[in-house]
């Protein structure tokens, strides 16, 4: 049961990523840009976060690297919390979210990160010594 749920976290917080991806390129990344600058934050990074994103959610879903991913991703996800939602509070101020989604993202992620290898995933397949 622990693996199934296991499985079920890494492949929807992948999911997750890779729509927050493709959101960002739907609004153009250079919107994106735009708005991050607009915070502080240098404007190429919104290329780089996207990038992570959409490359991060794929690989969590398809279990490749899932331990590095995390770290990655809970890099990303600290980074929006400290840059742009921590000034909104934990729940948000009607105007921009919260961060209480990052924060469940982060502990989704940082258990990936120490949980190890899983059924289902390409990470198994590849390099458990037993297949």
């Amino acid at each position: 049961m622990k693996n199934t749920v296991t499985i079920l976290m890494r492949v929807v917080l992948g999911v997750l990523f890779l729509a927050h991806g493709i959101s960002k390129l739907q609004m153009g990344l250079g919107n994106v840009a735009g708005w991050f600058e607009s915070i502080g934050v240098p404007g190429f990074l919104a290329y780089v976060v996207a990038a992570v994103e959409l490359i991060g959610g794929v690989m969590l879903i398809l279990g490749l690297f899932t331990r590095y991913v995390s770290v990655v991703l809970i890099a990303v996800l600290v980074g929006a919390v400290f840059t742009a939602k921590l000034s909104a509070g934990l729940l948000g101020n009607g105007q921009s979210a919260g961060y209480e989604l990052d924060l469940a993202f982060i502990l989704i992620a940082l258990y990936l990160a120490v949980a190890g290898r899983t059924g289902l995933s390409l990470d198994s397949a590849l390099f458990d010594k037993e297949n």
